[in-house]
Formats: C-alpha cells, sequence, structure tokens
C-alpha cells in the first residue's frame, strides 16, 4: 500500500469520535467483520489509526478505497464544511429521467479530459443524494488528497452543493455535469379543479406539482420570521402602537420535506399548501424572513 494512501487513512480515522470508529469502518465495508475484532478500539486513538492501517495494508487498500471512507465521514458530519449552493439553468432537450451509471461515466469522462491528474469518487445515498469526492491536481502534480471539492447532488432537483474552494477555471467543470429536474409551477391557488375530476386524484396531482416526483432531500429545521403592521380606521382608535407586529415561527422534523408532502394526501392540509411551504426545495434555504410590503393592505406580504 502507498505510504500516502496510508497516512490519509489514519488521519481519517483520528477524525473520527472514538465511540464511532467500529461503527463508520463496518459502513465503509472495506475491513471484514473478522479483522475489525482483532482491533481494540478501547486503545488510544493513534493506536486504532495504525492497526488499522495495518489492516488496510493487508488488503492492498488504494486511494479510491480511503476516499470512500472520506466521503462516509463527511456525510455523517457535513456540518463541520461549509457548503455553496448553486441553481443549475437547463439548456437543450434534456431527458427527464437521471442515469446513474450514465451520469457517472459522462461525469468522470469530462473531468479527466480536461484535467489529467484527478481522483473522483462517488457514494450514492438512499435519499436519492449523490455524493462526489474530487481531489484535484495539476498536469504537472499528483491530486492533492488534502485539499478536496466534495459535491452534494439531488437528481431530483436543480441545486448543487459544492464545499471547499475550488478554482474559478474547475469550477464549470464541476457544474456543467448536471441534469436539472424543474417541477411544474403551482396552479393558482383559487383555481378550480377540472370537473370530473376525483378529489384524491386532484390532491396527487397539485401535490406532485409543489414538490415533484422523487424523493425529497432531507431537512431537519425550518424558520420563518414575521413581521407585519396592524391597520386600522384613525376614526376606530382600535391601536395607538405604531410597533409592528413580530413573530417566529420554527419547523422541527427528522424529515421536514417529505412531513409537508404528506400532509394533504392524509388530509391534515388543504392542498395546495403555503407558497411559503413549498418554496423551501425551489430556494434552497430554510430561513425565510415574511415583511409587509408598505403600501399594501394588510395581509399581503411577500417573502424576499
Amino acid at each position: 500500500m502507498d505510504e500516502t494512501v496510508a497516512e490519509y487513512i489514519r488521519r481519517t480515522v483520528l477524525k473520527i469520535p472514538r465511540d464511532e470508529i467500529k461503527t463508520m469502518l463496518q459502513k465503509w465495508g472495506f475491513l471484514s467483520e473478522k479483522q475489525l475484532q482483532t482491533i481494540n478500539f478501547h486503545q488510544i486513538k493513534e493506536n486504532v489509526s495504525q492497526d488499522v492501517v495495518q489492516l488496510c495494508e493487508a488488503n492492498s487498500a488504494d486511494i479510491k478505497q480511503a476516499a470512500v471512507l472520506d466521503i462516509i465521514y463527511n456525510h455523517i458530519y457535513p456540518n463541520k464544511r461549509m457548503w455553496s449552493v448553486y441553481q443549475m439553468n437547463k439548456t437543450g432537450e434534456e431527458t427527464e429521467i437521471f442515469d446513474l451509471t450514465d451520469f457517472k461515466k459522462k461525469f468522470k469522462r469530462r473531468l479527466q479530459s480536461a484535467l489529467k491528474n484527478v481522483t473522483i469518487s462517488f457514494r450514492e445515498y438512499e435519499d436519492n443524494a449523490i455524493w462526489i469526492r474530487v481531489a484535484w491536481g495539476t498536469p504537472y502534480t499528483k491530486p492533492n488528497q488534502y485539499k478536496t471539492s466534495y459535491v452534494v447532488y439531488h437528481s431530483q432537483t436543480p441545486y448543487v452543493f459544492i464545499s471547499a474552494s475550488v478554482l474559478k477555471s474547475n469550477l464549470p467543470l464541476l457544474c456543467q455535469n448536471f441534469q436539472t429536474y424543474h417541477p411544474r409551477p403551482l396552479q393558482e391557488r383559487n383555481a378550480a379543479p377540472e370537473s370530473g375530476t376525483n378529489e384524491k386524484e386532484r390532491i396527487q396531482r397539485v401535490n406532485r406539482e409543489a414538490f415533484g416526483d422523487g424523493p425529497q432531500p432531507k431537512l431537519e429545521f425550518a424558520q420563518y420570521k414575521l413581521e407585519t403592521m396592524f391597520k386600522s380606521d384613525p376614526k376606530m382608535d382600535v391601536l395607538d402602537k405604531k410597533e409592528p407586529f413580530r413573530c417566529l415561527v420554527k419547523f422541527y422534523s427528522p424529515h421536514l420535506l417529505e412531513s409537508l408532502k404528506s400532509l394533504a394526501p392524509a388530509g391534515m392540509a388543504d392542498a395546495p399548501l403555503s407558497p411559503l411551504l413549498t418554496c423551501i426545495p425551489q430556494k434552497a434555504r430554510n430561513y425565510f424572513k415574511i415583511r409587509e410590503k408598505k403600501g399594501l393592505f394588510p395581509g399581503s406580504f411577500v417573502s424576499p
């Protein structure tokens, strides 16, 4: 096993909390359960990392296996990185069907044709998320495994999340590989259902227009801040204060978007849901401010 691979695996293991090392190595799947049983996970982490490296050397690990372990770590601890969100625009006559195998081939081919030295690793997760790790090199140097880019792409959304610095010349190479999915716009809330359309079918159709057909990106928290003024006839003298009303609304759920998506079909909310809720995937945000537009009547609010 290459020394650089051994050192990278050692450093990755040292980043993992002690009580989670075994579980993460099991998710990795590169070491057998029998090999894991030979490791004393109660010793100091440096010794644990050395034992892991020895077993990886016996299995002839290479940078591809080391990269997968790194992806697993970053997937479990995404908040340890800073992420930038990019919205993709559809060009040409692109198909709506996402083929993961074809996507991987095209992604690798385009990056490797432009850059000779680059390491690319993929890992798929249950929520339709594709995690991509890219270690960049130059025509004259090998990829730097300690300065990598991480890309998270949900195939049913037009958004790509990229972490770590990427050279401006390399950013288009990353972004041009992503296929977009744009759900159809919501119908007007007051539009009457088509005659003869079953109410259940209408709810399913409207829900699909709001959320799309695929699984939703996992989100656990959303927060809304509301600021508005109380208006009344000056002759009524109902309220003397000129200060605006303010309130804070927070939503928590193990899977917030899937929960919102299930409200109307379950009969717990009217369909379609408020755009203030359905706009979360489109805006790629979970913090919103709702303010009254100046000069409008009460109840007219906008979300910036």
